[in-house]
């Protein structure tokens, strides 16, 4: 999906990425290594959200994405994450993940700068 204007993408993406960086300072959990990741899941939270009215998970192929937004089970943060700390997107990573970073921030610049690379 393509955003209709700047102004509405920039407002998306701030919405998640401080959604994503209280998320995983509430839950003990950090970003990935790879920063790049962090900002591609970032973006796709935000796209659905614009899109389906909930930040379902970007990561994952659906039949129908109305359908899976209504069930809710991978709306982030999904139902994985929340009972056992699962994150198949590789946005919240528990320490002793090999990919996890020490970072629980991503600024609003890294976050365009990486999103800009693609």
């Amino acid at each position: 999906m393509l955003y209709m204007n700047q102004e509405k993408k920039t407002d998306s993406l701030e919405a998640m990425r401080k959604f994503s960086e209280t998320y995983a300072k509430r839950t003990g959990t950090f970003f990935c290594a790879d920063t790049s990741v962090t900002a591609v899941v970032i973006e796709g939270l935000a796209k659905h959200k614009d899109q389906y009215g909930s930040p379902l998970c970007p990561c994952r192929h659906y039949e129908n994405k109305e359908i899976e937004v209504a069930v809710a089970y991978w709306n982030c943060p999904c139902v994985p994450m929340r009972e056992r700390k699962e994150c198949h997107c590789m946005l919240f990573l528990t320490p002793e993940n090999d990919f996890s970073s020490s970072n629980q921030d991503i600024s609003e610049k890294e976050l365009l700068e990486h999103l800009n690379k693609i």
